[in-house]
């Protein structure tokens, strides 16, 4: 007997991911689409082979739907993932888990009190170039990290989003939030934590919206540009850059320099992980094609998802992990907008 999922929001991200991820796992086997707009919800149902929901109450209300992915814009995630969780179903939450600390830790408490799985797409986790970074830096094979630069960028949301145009919703102060510091850069947040084993605690940052304009001609309202730089826990130091305006090729890379040498990911077409030690040895690893807007695999996440459900599982991204990367992301705002070095104040531990 198979899973019945509910998805919230047919946008992109549905249609590219969640709907055929799910499609293709063995363990779903019917899917209930929910959109404000009907003909979007239908459209994907048709494409998908699943049904619709008139309502979001009725997929919170289906004692069926074990499971449901709220791809809803980040403005509504603390509405959509809360009421699902206590209506008791496991979340699938996409990126970022909110606009605001208050409305992620709304979330958290929510996955508390019902005891259901929550876990958010910061999908970076999921390739096998950066699993395998991770096991090698945890390993200690090149000693303490040292410093690190990442950077995410391509030629921005307008060429992905559902309706391909300067309207898109990431351009909007009151829906996106932080621009591409929300599209790109949490999930690199999020990705520096897993690979270092660390935490970001210290921010510093400019932003710009440097080339992109709205449907009316004018710059639009969140940077399309954000650099940083980072200080951890462990005393690492490092930048970030994210990007709407690499214009010709996606950049996703990120390099770890360690005392005995350096760890290079997605800096080579031909080799996804490379590491280059300090005798000049060389050890190239062919792993897998990094997802991109044009290379759309499978990301893995709902694989990931239904596993942790099925098997009772702590998720690979739990809500903390997403709140923690939200912070940071709302520090290097802040220090964008003030032109000072923020720092971050740890969560106090919420009682299990």
């Amino acid at each position: 007997m198979g899973f019945k999922v509910g998805i919230i929001g047919c946008g992109s991200i549905t249609k590219m991911r969640h709907a055929p991820e799910y499609k293709a796992n063995p363990h779903v086997d019917e899917i209930v689409f929910y959109d404000r707009n009907l003909d979007r919800s239908e459209a994907m149902a048709a494409m998908f082979g699943g049904t619709v929901a008139q309502s979001v109450e009725e997929l919170f209300s289906d004692p069926g739907i074990i499971a449901i992915s709220d791809c809803s814009s980040n403005e509504h995630h603390h509405l959509f993932s809360t009421q699902a969780l206590l209506s008791g179903k496991h979340v699938l939450c996409e990126k970022p888990i909110s606009l605001t600390v208050e409305y992620a830790r709304e979330i958290l408490e929510a996955q508390k009190k019902s005891g259901k799985k929550l876990m958010v797409d910061h999908n970076q986790r999921f390739t096998r170039a950066h699993q395998k970074a991770r096991e090698i830096l945890a390993s200690g094979e090149l000693g303490k990290v040292l410093t690190f630069r990442t950077a995410f960028g391509h030629s921005g949301p307008e060429a992905w989003g559902i309706n391909k145009t300067n309207s898109t919703w990431f351009f909007k102060k009151e829906r996106s939030g932080f621009g591409v510091g929300g599209d790109l850069g949490i999930h690199k947040i999020d990705l520096l934590h897993y690979l270092l084993g660390d935490e970001i605690v210290q921010v510093s940052a400019f932003q710009g919206a440097l080339h992109k304009l709205d449907e009316n001609g004018e710059p639009i309202e969140v940077c399309d540009n954000l650099v940083c730089s980072l200080m951890t826990e462990k005393g690492c130091i490092g930048n970030a850059a994210f990007s709407w305006t690499y214009y010709g090729e996606e950049d996703n890379s990120t390099i770890v320099y360690c005392e005995k040498g350096i760890l290079k990911i997605y800096h080579n077409d031909q080799y996804q992980l490379q590491i280059i030690m300090d005798n000049g040895e060389k050890v190239n690893y062919q792993l897998e094609a990094i997802q991109t807007n044009d290379n759309q695999t499978s990301s893995g996440v709902i694989d990931a998802f239904i596993d942790s459900i099925r098997l009772d599982q702590e998720p690979i991204v739990t809500g903390e992990d997403a709140l923690k990367s939200l912070k940071v992301i709302l520090a290097i705002m802040e220090a964008a907008e003030t032109n000072r070095v923020v720092t971050i104040e740890k969560e106090p531990l919420l009682h299990k």
